[in-house]
């Protein structure tokens, strides 16, 4: 998988927040909004699997009560 540049104009308070956030975590601006942005993508595709599980395996799935699960 190749990179593709992605310019972006966002206000300096904006800006000066994801330094905080980035520096925090010791990463750079680039880095952290490219993990947030493929964390979010994640859960976007998870909880849409989700939903589809349950309507695969109907309302049942939902209200399982978890003392049912073999472990």
């Amino acid at each position: 998988m190749g990179s593709t540049v992605l310019s972006l104009r966002i206000d300096g308070e904006l800006l000066d927040r994801l330094r905080r956030h980035a520096a925090r975590r010791g990463m750079t601006v680039q880095d952290y909004v490219v993990r947030t942005l493929v964390r979010d993508d994640f859960d976007e595709r998870f909880h849409a699997a989700v939903d589809e599980t349950e309507k695969f395996y109907g309302a049942e799935l939902r209200h399982a009560d978890p003392a049912d699960r073999v472990t």
